[in-house]
């Protein structure tokens, strides 16, 4: 089993960038997929990011794509996600999450782990 921590969230103006991070315990990471879901004040979690296991393949949400930029070092058992030219619509509490795959997914119910969150909040 694989214990993930997020961290890195805060308050951040538009326009601004951030990164926040994912560290795994537990197991090493590179047996795992990973990905990024966000959830808003009274909206439901949705998707953001997600990345293979090798780090070979990338996907992302239409809201984020060109903006977020989804890595990992499996050296460090540790995945990022890269958060540009942010805007206040993206404020909400970022989850990693983690799959025991190969490939890259992006449905919540394909994800077996979850970290505790990091807040963003973005300042207009």
């Amino acid at each position: 089993q694989v214990q993930l921590v997020e961290s890195g969230g805060g308050l951040v103006q538009a326009g601004g960038s951030l990164r926040v991070s994912c560290a795994a315990s537990g197991r090493t990471l590179s047996m795992y997929s990973m990905g990024w879901f966000r959830q808003a004040p009274g909206k439901e979690r949705e998707f953001v990011a997600a990345i293979s296991r090798n780090g070979g393949s990338t996907s992302y949400a239409d809201s984020v794509n060109g903006r977020f930029t989804i890595s990992r070092d499996n050296a460090k058992n540790t995945v990022y996600l890269q958060i540009d030219s942010l805007k206040p619509e993206d404020t909400a509490v970022y989850y990693c999450a983690a799959k025991l795959s190969i490939v890259t997914a992006t449905r919540l119910g394909d994800y077996n782990y979850w970290g505790q969150g990091t807040q963003v909040t973005v300042s207009s």
